[in-house]
């Protein structure tokens, strides 16, 4: 089969003058290709992509949705179908881009095109918006701080992440799994497991497996200093094997805070997400 570069699908004119883009859309899609450097592995099984995008409850959080990473679209004409809540999509490859354009899915308003980490959604999107998406796995820690950084415009998200990261996402205190992104986390949303996919669900498939996880923000979370518990929590696991008491110590009076809450003989990872943040309110109020 001869390949059709995107930027002739305009120019192709059946006689009787009508276009035939989509033709030429089918074509690049069964001739695409995935670029490593992208991280992409296509989720190719259609009832996990259902289950994946059901799992995006309760829809009622907000009146829009944002894909990260749509690809060739196999969560998205899920998402289509089950909801007429505005959807966008935010996609770095521009073959990707052009292929949904091409197919009349999305107008330019809908589709973030570039980097998402570099990106301002609220600038593109009107209120707060649903997360979804296969993220790519090289900078899925990252899709996560950056929700964090929007967290008043993020009330739910549902994502497809390497098992690993799953885990320790979702990690309670005293597991081996649990660590800075548990904490900074689990203080803003309720996280839950779904399931997993072993690497044949994709193509190409990764050497890992993948897991689902939901995130859902917390109505009424617990009271703190962000920056500081930030300090504290990384503080604590980045010696996580010695004792708060030595852990602690670049951060200016969290060694006295935790003598005075009984902390100070524990390890980081035996400090509930609850505990972190009584210890920071603590250095921040002696």
């Amino acid at each position: 089969m001869i390949a059709v570069p995107i930027e002739t699908l305009k120019y192709k004119r059946l006689h009787d003058g009508k276009f035939i883009i989509l033709f030429f859309a089918k074509v690049m899609r069964n001739q695409f290709r995935h670029i490593k450097a992208f991280g992409q592995h296509f989720l190719r099984n259609e009832e996990t992509a259902l289950q994946i995008v059901q799992a995006l409850q309760p829809l009622s959080l907000a009146d829009n949705i944002l894909e990260i990473g749509p690809g060739l679209g196999v969560l998205t004409q899920h998402l289509k179908k089950i909801t007429d809540k505005e959807l966008y999509v935010s996609e770095l490859d521009n073959r990707i881009i052009a292929l949904l354009k091409s197919e009349g899915q999305f107008d330019d308003e809908h589709i973030l095109e570039g980097d998402f980490l570099k990106s301002s959604p609220e600038k593109h999107i009107k209120g707060p918006f649903l997360l979804i998406g296969n993220f790519p796995y090289n900078i899925s820690s990252q899709i996560l701080f950056k929700m964090l950084d929007h967290l008043e415009l993020v009330p739910l998200m549902v994502g497809m992440f390497q098992k690993e990261m799953a885990l320790r996402v979702v990690a309670g205190h005293g597991n081996k799994d649990y660590g800075v992104i548990s904490v900074l986390i689990q203080v803003y949303y309720d996280c839950e497991y779904l399931f997993e996919l072993p690497p044949e669900a994709f193509d190409p498939p990764p050497k890992v497996h993948s897991a689902v996880i939901r995130l859902t923000r917390k109505p009424n979370p617990e009271k703190f200093n962000p920056t500081l518990l930030k300090q504290v929590v990384k503080a604590g696991f980045n010696q996580r094997r010695k004792k708060l008491s030595n852990s602690l110590s670049p951060v200016q009076g969290a060694k006295e805070a935790a003598i005075r809450l009984n902390f100070a003989d524990l390890r980081a990872e035996q400090l509930s997400v609850s505990d972190f943040i009584l210890l920071s309110n603590a250095i921040e109020n002696p």
